[in-house]
């Protein structure tokens, strides 16, 4: 393979790594700063192809010269800005993925090495084979894909079913869900948090937040659908669907060997209903104790459902909605997770008006 090539590849490569994790840089003079190495290296490798040194070796011919030297200097620097790049957006990054950046770019490393130590070798050649297996199975494999979809589409219409149980609430589960991962990711960006709300973590609220009412399956239909208020021995009842919930998960994805996922999955479901002040229900935690993947639901379930119709009642309009969970800062609700969400409530609208979206007056 020629040597300006081999540079392109490589520049290619480290731009597909860009794309695939972070995405493409908005800012102009960021995407400029990732090409220029490689287009560089293009220009000053076809520059000096004409002074290119052909070396008979021992076991096989080799070329030599300041072009090979300028495509190894390329290789070396796109290294530089992988590692830099990973440092940089570790947070953002999953681990899956992550393995596959590193794994990568161990093999870059160890090939550049023994290219530069034994130029007769050749191993360059197969750089980019080995590059391409090593993402298509550590970062594109459709096998993954599939799976990751089908379990997807599977808690989701498994929490609609459930959903509905109570044919007022439509759309519940969808806002519900997204209202939760606006909240990380505004709370991603407070140093506070920062170490804690990575890529992974969002990625695990995104499929377990629709499992947060999963509980109510074991609830009678006559309890959920009454449109009167409930009795005391009703409540109770209602109160029993967290726990319930948390069961199921347990029961049902115990086995999934991902403890992260399964962990919050279970927190979402069995804590939803607790309160800052200690106040909640099943267990009455309080404050720091409750998770915070349930401290985060805990806003998003109570603002959809006063802000959309049920059964006993009509939706509330958004400036009470708003008003009630500010009021709830630092009672019912986390104060950093009341402020991460009403932070932009243009995004909150967004969701309200275009994601399933249900009876709202």
């Amino acid at each position: 393979m020629k040597w300006y090539i081999r540079a392109f590849s490589i520049a290619l490569l480290f731009w597909y790594w860009v794309s695939v994790t972070v995405g493409i840089p908005k800012k102009r003079w960021l995407r400029t700063a990732g090409i220029l190495p490689g287009a560089i290296s293009i220009c000053m490798t076809v520059l000096f192809l004409p002074n290119i040194q052909f070396i008979e070796g021992k076991y096989t011919n080799y070329s030599m010269g300041a072009a090979v030297y300028v495509c190894f200097i390329s290789v070396a620097v796109h290294i530089f800005f992988t590692v830099v790049f990973i440092v940089v957006n570790r947070r953002r990054i999953l681990s899956r993925k992550m393995i596959g950046l590193a794994t990568t770019l161990v093999f870059i490393v160890i090939i550049l090495t023994i290219q530069i130590v034994f130029p007769e070798s050749l191993v360059s050649c197969i750089a980019i084979a080995l590059i391409l297996v090593s993402i298509y199975l550590n970062m594109e494999n459709p096998a993954i894909h599939g799976l990751e979809y089908y379990h997807s589409e599977m808690v989701m219409g498994f929490a609609t079913l459930i959903e509905n149980k109570d044919d007022n609430t439509g759309g519940h589960i969808r806002r519900s869900s997204e209202y939760a991962r606006l909240i990380a990711k505004n709370m991603s960006r407070n140093k506070t948090y920062k170490n804690i709300i990575n890529q992974d973590y969002l990625n695990n609220l995104n499929k377990a937040a629709p499992m947060h009412d999963i509980g109510k399956i074991g609830i009678p239909d006559a309890i959920i659908q009454k449109p009167g208020r409930l009795t005391g021995e009703e409540f109770e009842m209602i109160k029993k669907h967290p726990a319930i919930g948390g069961k199921i998960v347990k029961d049902t994805f115990g086995h999934l060997f991902d403890e992260g996922y399964e962990s919050m999955a279970y927190d979402v479901a069995m804590y939803h209903h607790e309160k800052w002040n200690g106040k909640g229900y099943p267990d009455g935690l309080g404050g720091t104790d409750i998770p915070l993947c349930s401290r985060i639901m805990a806003v998003a379930d109570v603002f959809d459902a006063i802000s959309a119709k049920r059964c006993y009642r009509d939706a509330m309009p958004l400036d009470e909605c708003y008003r009630i969970i500010l009021e709830g800062r630092g009672e019912d609700f986390d104060p950093d997770v009341v402020d991460a969400f009403l932070a932009d409530k243009s995004e909150v609208e967004e969701i309200y008006f275009h994601v399933s979206a249900g009876n709202h007056t």
